[in-house]
């Protein structure tokens, strides 16, 4: 019988690992895989028995993830991914092209077709989008605050890539030794604390591509301030439009799939008209087709590094391995959560091998590392939904376990799966998710954009795109993972007017106490991460992000909870049939 979870509040339905199997190709070694796993009391001893397992697992897939991308969903996930993947990854790495003088748009372009390449290709979960993040351009801003400053300082290309070198090392050895079974500790607390500090990042981006406008022309600075703003409320127009009733429902998902683009492009659009035009404002730099920072060899010889730095490059990769230990696998774990109809198995161990091999391609060419983007990973699977009247079953097991005020149901960094329903509907009329496209070629086709991009022609249109536009897409994409995150549902429901809430609403039965008891746990642990990233002291904010886990693991269960408070503030982040990957999930509160 189906599993029932509260995910932000919201009953979700889950169906064990065995029934999925069944139906699933290989579906004898899928089930003796997770035999195996559920036998291991802790980390698998055997070297290397995870990879093996996700690949026998996903391998009998491998076929059908191709045949099933013959499916419209694709043409607009791979649109809405590629606008949302490319371009704050160009705004996040401006910061970084300034400030060391050792990156262009291409690097960062061939970093995010690299990554869509390998996970679409040889991934074990193709679902989730890789690419060049805010963390990362961070980090290597802040290795190169560090070593400018000493005496004799090395070539900034040659140790980064002893530190990409030592970090990939690391995740080998990480997947070999099955340390991935440790995501199984990751819950809603985790997830929702990390994805309320990279919306905030994002917000937080925007408004610096704002101000930097002010260093140069003043009604620049204005008509850029314009532009970023039409781009934010163009974009929830289309949104909100697609969650009314109004139009036919193919018009309204056509608002969902294309809104976000179309903004974008009519934003950057308004830039050339008329007096806005006169205004000149400040635009994406770009340099030539396929050439590196002034024409460097693509190779960087880091192996000539002095060995004096190689070793101080280590600590460096050991920071970078937990930023992406954490960062990969909970993008990964959220783009397969628990209120997706997924039915192929993931692959948390070989993907994180293939992330360390990325990594180091990384660090031999001169890109910035890519890994797992949040939320572009949960957009990129909820753009793929199929939605459609569910079976009578389902409806009469859902009437049985759903409040009757629920409409949505969101993941923990506000990819926002909708139902549609109004008070002029009957249970069977609405819409709602009954499948994924689960397939590889929208993350391969947005990756082989990149490249489309890095060509003379249309590298000078993006030359022509507004910087504040991208500001307002930090805005857009931070706001909307705001208005969905488990953070943001609790303080709005402390704030709500109870005679409004409905009375079968979980957190009614939370101790009002408790309820800002966990909360503020969750804001104190966004607040030391946000602070932490703002000071000289950036490079710690990855050990910060992870003591979350421990800390919800250890501490917070010896707090005054009792065990149907904690059910009901956390639980599993992804289904029971994901996280048998990793020897299954071991929340338990």
């Amino acid at each position: 019988m189906p599993i029932t979870l509260y995910r932000n509040q919201e009953p979700v339905k889950v169906r064990p690992m065995e029934k999925q199997a069944r139906e699933s190709p290989g579906s004898s070694a899928l089930l003796q895989d997770a035999a195996t796993t559920r036998r291991t009391p802790s980390f698998v001893p055997k070297l290397g028995a995870g990879i093996i397992s996700d690949i026998r697992a996903r391998a009998p897939w491998y076929f059908s993830d191709w045949t099933d991308a013959w499916n419209y969903r694709v043409i607009p996930a791979t649109a809405l991914i590629f606008f949302a993947n490319v371009l704050p990854g160009i705004a996040f790495s401006l910061d970084l092209i300034e400030t060391t003088q050792q990156y262009t748009v291409t690097e960062v372009l061939i970093s995010s077709f690299m990554a869509a390449f390998v996970f679409s290709v040889f991934g074990a979960q193709p679902l989730t989008i890789a690419g060049v993040t805010g963390p990362i351009t961070v980090f290597n801003r802040t290795i190169y605050d560090i070593i400018h400053k000493q005496p004799n300082a090395p070539n900034y290309l040659q140790f980064v890539g002893w530190v990409y070198l030592w970090a990939a090392i690391i995740h080998w050895v990480t997947a070999i030794l099955n340390w991935c079974n440790f995501v199984r500790y990751v819950t809603l607390f985790s997830c929702d604390t990390f994805g309320f500090y990279v919306s905030w990042v994002y917000l937080q981006y925007g408004v610096q591509v704002i101000t930097r406008q002010f260093s140069g022309d003043f009604e620049g600075a204005l008509v850029g301030i314009t532009l970023a703003i039409l781009m934010l409320v163009t974009s929830f127009l289309f949104q909100c439009l697609s969650e009314t009733t109004l139009f036919h429902r193919h018009i309204r998902r056509i608002f969902s799939d294309y809104g976000m683009p179309i903004s974008l492009i009519a934003a950057s659009s308004m830039a050339y008209w008329g007096r806005f035009n006169a205004s000149n404002p400040s635009t994406l730099p770009v340099g030539g087709a396929f050439q590196a920072l002034n024409g460097r060899a693509w190779l960087v010889k880091f192996w000539e590094l002095d060995g004096k730095w190689v070793g101080i490059a280590l600590p460096f990769g050991i920071i970078l391995w937990i930023l992406f230990f954490f960062d990969h696998n909970v993008s990964s774990l959220i783009a397969q959560g628990s209120q997706f109809p997924l039915r192929k198995p993931p692959g948390f161990h070989y993907d994180f091998f293939l992330l360390g091999i990325t990594t180091f391609m990384a660090g031999l060419l001169g890109l910035p590392a890519p890994n797992g983007l949040i939320p572009q990973a949960p957009i990129h699977t909820t753009s793929l939904l199929v939605m459609g009247k569910p079976s009578q079953k389902d409806i009469d097991e859902e009437e049985q376990i759903t409040k009757p005020s629920s409409q949505s149901g969101y993941d923990s960094n506000g990819a926002v799966i909708k139902m549609e329903k109004s008070s002029d509907y009957s249970v069977g009329q609405r819409e709602a998710p009954i499948a994924v496209v689960e397939q590889r070629v929208s993350n391969l086709a947005q990756g082989s954009l990149c490249l489309v991009l890095l060509t003379g022609p249309f590298l000078h249109i993006l030359g022509l795109v507004p910087r504040a536009v991208l500001a307002g897409l930090f805005w857009f994409m931070g706001a909307d993972a705001l208005k969905g995150n488990g953070i943001t549902i609790k303080l709005l429901y402390l704030i709500r007017d109870k005679t409004l809430t409905s009375p079968d609403d979980p957190l009614r039965k939370v101790r009002k106490s408790r309820l800002l008891m966990f909360v503020a746990i969750q804001l104190v642990a966004f607040g030391v991460t946000f602070v932490l990233t703002q000071s000289v002291a950036a490079l710690g904010f990855p050990v910060i992000i992870l003591l979350l886990v421990p800390l919800r693991a250890y501490m917070i269960p010896r707090l005054p909870f009792t065990q149907e408070e904690l059910s009901i503030l956390d639980g599993p982040t992804a289904s029971p049939f994901t996280m048998e990957s990793v020897g299954g999930s071991l929340h338990t509160a």
